[in-house]
């Protein structure tokens, strides 16, 4: 078993669900919780609430029969205890405690896995930002919020595939072929109006003295297509490149990149708005094809022009329908910012008019961040004089800082990035104060092996030599992750790994405050040592799973 937390649970149920059917008592799901004060123990069950109106007794009644027909032999458990309404609370002994260790010595890197996902195929894409310009700051927190969903999901036991969708073809990319034609007959002197719709960016610029560089005036006199065309394959591969390298930089690497211009060119996009016609979930309305989404209390949505162009909205439904019908994916999960909150109701009657239960597609919604500096709004840069982008934030304060910052907070609050604090070398900068504790016990290991003493396996040391409080709150810690794994899989919120890390690392910290691990007593250091190598681990293993460094020296 590679959770001893739910070893421990499975007894308990095991135990209680005995002593159910010993005291006459009908048989009756419950909860096994774990009490927010550890004085009510390291468990809890509600069951005799829940069968009281069965029994036609008190529940505190039914706690009380209960617990006396709760055998305890060969389980974690040391004591139980009635408390409350009802509450039967079970204290463990310090056994399971111990058992953590083996287990952290034994799957190294993979602990933490679970397999409550089952190998259930899920794809998750964010950040998908338009290849039309560089990466803004909202591309920043999606993506470390979809690089360490995806990461937590897979250490879950889900099959999970990581995409980009790049939105190549539609008005933003028609508007940035109108935007470089017109930059590129400027910079060969060609006076030509600039529409103020355009992207004004200084890289819209760039992008066409570097084509001029290459090709020079050859498309100045070339039909207007040609050009537009050349140019727009150029930028656009030009730009796409520049984005990889950034996500890279990132630590965010995608198993698959999918192009929007694809569903064209294998015609899913007319498929979709046929299929939908068929169904009689269309209807024209000023010379457009509009999805009736209002059925679903939401609003209307045009799926085709009146120019005959589809929209945006049309490609994206097929685009979803080729994750599920084509590819196959048990589930889909998107990051999108917060101002799309319209377009997910709407996306689900998609799917679900063409024959997907809505359920399958989920969608995170993240609010945006506001950088903060000097106690003020961070807008602009004070190296370039710039709107921060990705690429400066990550040249300002570095991967590690804005990856741990980024999944500080859950996708749905709304975060003050502190770009001081994120610089800070001390306990107050969190990402700083966890990657410490990792550094300083790399340090201990390397002191201890200059002078002969090494990390032992457990089967050589005596763990129950580890009694005082720091020491067992680091194990019960420890044995907590593979919980908070799942948790933080099922609820989709992997800001759960940073404040684990950080609880974590305090714990350490408590610990290496009040006990020495260098002590005259051989067997007591290297269960000591034994117990900070678990943690060394375990810190490495959540800190990968953010996307974060755990450095051996700082």
């Amino acid at each position: 078993m590679q959770n001893i937390r739910q070893t421990a649970r499975n007894q308990i149920i095991s135990v209680v669900n005995n002593a159910i059917s010993s005291a006459g008592f009908e048989s009756v799901p419950f909860a096994v919780e774990t009490p927010r004060e550890l004085s009510n123990g390291d468990f809890s069950v509600n069951a005799a609430m829940l069968l009281a109106k069965s029994a036609k007794l008190p529940p505190r009644a039914v706690a009380d029969k209960l617990a006396q027909f709760i055998c305890t032999k060969g389980t974690y458990i040391d004591r139980v205890e009635v408390a409350g309404p009802g509450f039967i609370n079970f204290y463990l002994n310090n056994s399971w405690l111990y058992d953590v260790l083996p287990l952290v010595e034994d799957l190294k890197e993979n602990y933490g896995q679970t397999d409550i996902g089952s190998g259930e195929s899920i794809v998750v894409e964010f950040v998908s930002a338009n290849p039309t310009g560089p990466m803004h700051m909202g591309n920043a927190r999606g993506g470390a919020l979809g690089d360490s969903m995806a990461n937590v999901l897979r250490f879950a036991g889900f099959d999970v595939t990581k995409e980009f969708y790049l939105n190549d073809s539609g008005n933003q990319i028609e508007k940035f072929a109108c935007s470089l034609e017109a930059r590129y007959l400027q910079q060969c002197g060609v006076e030509v109006p600039f529409d103020e719709e355009w992207y004004l960016g200084e890289d819209i610029i760039d992008r066409a003295k570097e084509f001029i560089a290459i090709h020079g005036d050859k498309y100045v006199n070339a039909p207007q297509d040609e050009r537009k065309a050349a140019l727009t394959e150029f930028a656009l591969e030009k730009n796409i490149g520049e984005m990889k390298k950034t996500l890279s930089d990132y630590r965010i690497s995608y198993d698959v990149w999918y192009r929007e211009s694809d569903l064209y060119k294998s015609g899913e996009v007319d498929e979709v708005i046929r299929l939908l016609q068929e169904k009689g979930y269309t209807y024209k309305k000023d010379g457009a094809l509009w999805f009736k989404a209002s059925e679903d209390g939401e609003k209307d949505e045009v799926l085709i022009r009146a120019n005959g162009v589809a929209t945006y909205f049309a490609a994206d439904i097929a685009y979803h329908r080729n994750k599920f019908q084509k590819r196959g994916f048990d589930r889909a999960i998107n990051i999108w910012g917060a101002d799309h909150h319209g377009h997910v109701a709407r996306m689900k009657s998609a799917m679900e008019a063409l024959g997907v239960k809505p359920d399958r597609l989920e969608v995170v919604l993240m609010q945006l961040v506001r950088l903060m500096q000097g106690g003020e709004v961070a807008r602009m840069s004070k190296r370039s004089g710039k709107a921060i982008t990705l690429n400066v934030l990550l040249d300002e304060i570095g991967v590690d800082a804005a990856r741990f910052f980024f999944n500080m907070r859950n996708a749905g609050s709304h975060f003050d990035f502190d770009l001081d604090l994120a610089v800070e070398q001390s306990n107050n900068n969190p990402v700083y104060y966890v990657q410490y504790a990792h550094a300083r016990i790399c340090s201990i290991i390397r002191l201890l092996a200059g002078d002969g003493i090494f990390v032992k396996n457990c089967g050589d040391i005596d763990i129950s030599l580890l009694k005082e409080k720091e020491e067992l709150n680091l194990l019960r810690k420890i044995g907590e992750l593979p919980d908070e794994i799942a948790l933080a899989a099922q609820a989709l919120e992997p800001s759960r790994m940073t404040r684990y890390a950080i609880e974590l690392a305090n714990d350490f910290h408590s610990f290496y405050s009040a006990c020495r691990v260098n002590v005259e007593d051989r067997q007591l250091c290297q269960a000591r040592l034994k117990l900070i190598d678990a943690v060394r681990i375990t810190l490495s293993n959540v800190l990968g799973i953010v996307g974060v460094d755990a450095p051996e020296k700082m």
